[in-house]
């Protein structure tokens, strides 16, 4: 008996499957995002605040600096730990849906796309909310403390620098979480994936 060539679905479904997946699953969607913002939101009050002026000897800004800076990166490597778990529970979920998907024909490479689709839309979205939370938070401290003097031109281009690391920080860190499950997901047989329970 011949084989059929496997066909290759369009990206356009991917993605459409991947938003689908997205709302189904909006709480846990939610909450990997929410780890997201929280790094981002750290890690971007940090930046912020070094856009401004600062008091002290320059020995004890350097020290404090650094020491936030070591905060920050602690920070995303919490929030990596977390959007791994979250995403590995995701296809836990989903073994069933993969299982049927195999079975129908779907290539591993399309089940790869579908979770790099849906980690690219969190980090970028969930990476641009915490951008702006702790960029704001920073910013209207420095607003009451200073006053409008404090937001000069290098404040500004600095901003936007600052807005461009910080969501690619954010995508990169995400995405790179996403590989372990995502292969996981797509190396799952489709036989053993329909029999498991939840």
């Amino acid at each position: 008996m011949k084989v059929q060539k496997q066909i290759q679905l369009p990206f356009s479904k991917a993605w459409q499957i991947s938003i689908k997946s997205i709302k189904i699953r909006l709480a846990r969607s939610m909450i990997t995002a929410a780890g997201i913002v929280l790094g981002i939101a750290f890690y971007s009050s940090v930046r912020t605040a070094g856009l401004f002026p600062t008091t002290g000897t320059d020995a004890e800004a350097i020290a404090a600096a650094h020491r936030q800076q070591w905060l920050a990166i602690m920070a995303l490597l919490v929030c990596f730990v977390g959007i791994m778990n979250s995403m590995l529970m995701s296809v836990t979920e989903r073994f069933k849906e993969i299982g049927t998907m195999k079975c129908l024909g779907a290539l591993d490479s399309f089940v790869v796309k579908l979770f790099f689709i849906e980690a690219t839309l969190m980090g970028v979205l969930a990476s641009f909310a915490g951008w702006f939370l702790g960029w704001f938070i920073i910013a209207i401290i420095h607003l009451f403390g200073d006053g409008m003097k404090a937001f000069g031109g290098a404040f500004w281009a600095g901003t936007l620098s600052q807005m461009i690391q910080s969501m690619a920080i954010g995508t990169i860190i995400t995405l790179v979480a996403a590989i372990p499950p995502a292969f996981r997901a797509a190396k799952m047989h489709p036989a053993v994936a329909l029999r498991s329970e939840i």
